[in-house]
């Protein structure tokens, strides 16, 4: 099945198989003639990039390679990169990878023009209200994995490795102004890699679903979000050549990033403290902690849940038919059942809880968890454990 279209919403995306060959026209029509490429270690080696460069160039653009991205990236990634953008004379960046090269490419174009340093845009502090909007650069964004939804994205993730925290960097302008979403780009990527990102996407349009706030248009995209996770997500592990399970995956991460908006919750409040402090895959943080947030949450999320499992047509719909397709679909792709599998303990739980009971997406959380609650509920996913969260 062939799936191309150009959407505006809430940006101009461009779908299907091949786009990225449209990259130079796309980058001409912002005026961007010298774009920063900004992508990982991983990726900058591949063919992939290289054809990237090699069609910019014969378009006249005079385009340059920027990779030092970390897997969470960094204050000092984004630095460097702003001053390669500026040595560079670049007017533009193209933000190619995966969550982490897109949120450092927006960043690295939001703040290299700024004269400011990263942190005085901290979204906590209304930073964003010092930045010089003319002095943002445009941002085309090209994703490689489905889960993230950071091309559509006013935010740039970024840890502060002093800290051991990540900030948000906040503002309108950072959402990128084209978004490339080519599933050829993503043939490539690893069983785990594709299980991890796409639970990601799923944690984000799961957590905006059931988020309490009013908001009918993220919950209907949300709720489509899920269903294309559920249909598609074990076909692309099954055989990543899947490009119909490829281009489905890229719009349900898309419209997971597009739905939290209506807001996230315990997952993303637990999974920024420990990617910070434990430099851990941010999707794969998700899709463990996912079942043990929803079990703290049950007292509130039953009816919620019960439509919701009607939505995907579950047997028996209710609270216990979602829980348990997670369960079965962690276990089909291979997520590991707890955090202890991925090298993570509970000596820290007391100060993981503190930290994700003040994270921006902890205020939307079906259940309002003090720092005590949030430590007991790491602790549960630390050892594998569904106890109740007092």
């Amino acid at each position: 099945m062939t799936l191309t279209a150009d959407w505006n919403y809430p940006t101009p995306i461009a779908v299907g198989a091949g786009r990225i060959q449209e990259l130079p026209d796309v980058c001409q029509g912002l005026g961007i003639r010298a774009p920063l490429l900004v992508t990982d270690p991983g990726l900058a080696d591949l063919p992939m990039v290289a054809g990237i460069l090699e069609h910019c160039g014969a378009a006249g653009l005079q385009v340059a390679l920027f990779s030092d991205v970390q897997g969470n990236p960094t204050l000092h990634n984004v630095e460097a990169g702003a001053a390669a953008f500026r040595d560079g004379d670049h007017d533009g960046v193209i933000a190619l990878g995966g969550g982490s090269a897109l949120d450092a490419g927006k960043a690295i174009g939001f703040v290299a023009g700024q004269g400011r340093p990263l942190w005085d845009f901290d979204n906590g502090e209304d930073g964003w209200m010092l930045a010089r909007e003319d002095r943002i650069a445009p941002i085309v964004a090209v994703p490689t994995t489905a889960g993230t939804g950071s091309e559509v994205g006013r935010v740039a993730v970024i840890t502060d490795t002093e800290a051991r925290c990540k900030r948000l960097i906040f503002h309108p302008q950072i959402l990128p102004s084209q978004v490339i979403l080519d599933p050829e780009l993503t043939l490539s990527l690893p069983a785990k890699l594709t299980a991890a990102t796409g639970m990601d996407a799923l944690s984000h349009s799961l957590e905006a679903y059931c988020a309490p706030t009013y908001h009918p248009m993220a919950e209907g995209i949300a709720l489509r979000g899920i269903r294309l996770v559920k249909d598609y997500l074990p076909r692309a592990v099954a055989d990543g050549s899947d490009l119909e399970a490829r281009t489905q995956l890229l719009v349900a991460s898309t419209m997971g990033a597009t739905a939290f908006q209506k807001g996230l919750g315990a997952m993303h409040a637990l999974a920024h403290p420990l990617g910070a402090r434990y430099n851990a895959h941010h999707g794969l943080l998700n899709a463990i902690l996912m079942p043990y947030v929803l079990q703290a949450n049950q007292s509130v999320l039953d009816s919620k849940l019960e439509d919701l499992a009607r939505a995907l047509d579950l047997e028996n719909p209710g609270f216990t038919a979602v829980f348990d397709w997670v369960l079965a679909l962690r276990e089909c792709i291979g997520i590991p059942n707890a955090l202890d599998a991925i090298g993570i303990d509970a000596a820290e739980a007391a100060l993981i809880g503190e930290q994700a009971a003040k994270d921006p997406t902890a205020e939307t959380n079906p259940r309002a968890f003090t720092a005590a609650q949030y430590a007991a509920l790491f602790e549960n996913a630390v050892m594998g454990r569904f106890e109740p969260i007092e």
